[in-house]
């Protein structure tokens, strides 16, 4: 008989409360860079109740320097919820250490700009049930994974239809110094045009008008909220539309993890109007 009473109180609990007894299914996957010759780690979240019959937006969802694909989920951040709320597919690419996310012009054991934008994307198109095209991809990241959700964007703009930007490191020159960028471009000094070409704000003359739906921010003490502004005031005078939002925070976890529910909220308007 207690076991009767204890069961109608959960479901009760779970009716009222709107508690869901299922949750985003979260899995790490082995995928392979044919352009670096090596395995590359993924976590992919599936929301819950997935089916092969459905198929879904994805979030590529980058980490910044210094981190790896798993943390967005080991962190503070509501990853699994948003999957769940927005029923879509999240997937948390690893961009080494310091990778940048860029096709480094002087080390080829740094490709992740292919490796992301090409041979994820087709990874996870073939083994998952996926929106095939641009209209249900989106691409967002904190720190370098903001740059790199950016300049990944605009150069494939073909194979994302939506980017985002969480404290993003939009303009590299004036951390020249710093984060190992140096490994990737080179030395500043002998190379700055290489520099600006693949800083995000030298990228904005490629960007037309209503083709990529953009949303960034940063928090107002923020180390790189200065790039920041003048990213935005560079899409203004371009009219390129786009959502930028300063809210008090810093370079933190507890930043970022109320930032991505503004952009899954952006994202999720994109798919809905567009599938």
């Amino acid at each position: 008989m207690a076991k009767i009473i204890y069961q109608r109180i959960l479901f009760v609990l779970l009716v009222c409360f709107g508690i869901n007894a299922s949750a985003a299914e979260v899995d790490t996957v082995l995928t392979h860079s044919d352009i670096m010759k090596k395995d590359i780690k993924a976590v992919v979240i599936l929301p819950n109740n997935y089916s092969k019959k459905v198929s879904y937006p994805v979030v590529y969802l980058l980490h910044g320097f210094s981190g790896n694909y798993a943390d967005w989920i080991t962190k503070d951040a509501p990853v699994q919820n948003l999957a769940d709320q927005y029923h879509c597919i999240i997937v948390c690419p690893d961009g080494a250490f310091a990778s940048w996310y860029i096709d480094s012009p002087v080390n080829s054991y740094w490709m992740y700009d292919t490796y992301v934008s090409k041979e994820l994307v087709s990874y996870i198109d073939a083994h998952f049930s996926t929106i095939k095209n641009r209209t249900g991809r989106a691409i967002t990241g904190l720190s370098m994974g903001g740059h790199g959700a950016l300049s990944m964007a605009i150069r494939h703009q073909e194979v994302y239809g939506a980017v985002g930007s969480m404290s993003g490191a939009v303009d590299l020159k004036p951390f020249a110094k710093d984060f190992a960028i140096n490994q990737i471009l080179g030395e500043y000094k002998d190379n700055p045009k290489s520099w600006a070409d693949h800083s995000v704000v030298g990228m904005v003359d490629q960007l037309k008008p209503g083709v990529l739906k953009i949303i960034f921010d940063c928090g107002a003490d923020d180390f790189f909220i200065g790039v920041n502004n003048a990213l935005h005031e560079q899409l203004l005078k371009a009219k390129i539309a786009h959502d930028y939002t300063v809210r008090p925070g810093a370079h933190t976890w507890e930043y970022w993890s109320n930032s991505m529910n503004y952009q899954m909220l952006f994202f999720s308007r994109f798919f809905d109007k567009l599938n």
